[in-house]
């Protein structure tokens, strides 16, 4: 469909560059293909033949399918151009809004976190209604995620436009932004080859849990990276990478 229908009619070039933060990534891996088996019951004494079909993933991985993976990865700031507002829109964000599905996607869904700050408040007020709502956990808390269906018939009905807004019904106690679970900080220090370095500082603020990460750098064309040199420091005890 290309940009004449679906999600990527909101892929305006313009906008997506001049964000705070993109990343376009092609993720492709091979997975054991699943096969179908039929099983069939014989007819005994007269009943009926009872037949099912059911599918198994293939143990000795002789069928083999590749799966290709597309995403991309944008952060908008509204909060700090927007004078402190977090108020947002798809029209906001992307100059434009999605105005049909593409025929060609088995599914087609816009998730948005909905899950209120203080379980007391209702903060959110996410418009227009979405056609349904999704509860998970991530990283240990429970979040609330409103659903826009694409291929939903009911969804097109009411206008021709699906303009996805989300807005705060009274000004927040603070105007500071949550601090996430995982966040990092980086930086770059000394000069040269001799006393350049890169340090990264990642956060944890869960009350108990622990986490993976997966670090990815982006080296400046200027640093040459010794990778005997690269020192894990954690509660100032030195830890070995996997």
């Amino acid at each position: 469909c290309s940009l004449q229908a679906g999600l990527a009619v909101l892929l305006k070039a313009e906008r997506l560059f001049h964000s705070s933060y993109h990343s376009q990534a092609v993720h492709i891996r091979p997975v054991c293909r699943v096969i179908s088996h039929w099983f069939a019951q014989l007819p005994c004494n007269g009943f009926t033949v009872a037949a099912c079909l059911f599918h198994v993933q293939d143990a000795s991985c002789l069928a083999m399918s590749w799966e290709l993976r597309q995403t991309l990865t944008v952060v908008f700031d509204f909060f700090s151009s927007g004078q402190g507002k977090k108020d947002w829109s798809l029209f906001k964000m992307f100059s434009r809004t999605l105005t049909d599905t593409c025929p060609l996607a088995s599914q087609s869904k816009v998730y948005v976190d909905i899950s209120p700050k203080n379980k007391e408040k209702e903060l959110l007020e996410v418009s227009p209604a979405p056609t349904s709502v999704h509860e998970a956990v991530v990283q240990g808390e429970k979040k609330t995620y409103a659903v826009y269906d694409l291929l939903s018939p009911l969804l097109f009905n009411t206008s021709r436009s699906l303009n996805v807004q989300l807005k705060w019904k009274r000004p927040q106690d603070s105007s500071e932004m949550p601090i996430p679970t995982l966040h990092a900080q980086r930086y770059v220090g000394g000069y040269g080859l001799q006393t350049g370095e890169i340090c990264t500082l990642i956060y944890n603020t869960h009350p108990y849990r622990a986490f993976p990460v997966i670090l990815l750098e982006t080296v400046p064309w200027y640093l040459r990276l010794y990778v005997h040199t690269l020192t894990i420091i954690t509660k100032g005890k030195e830890n070995k990478p996997s």
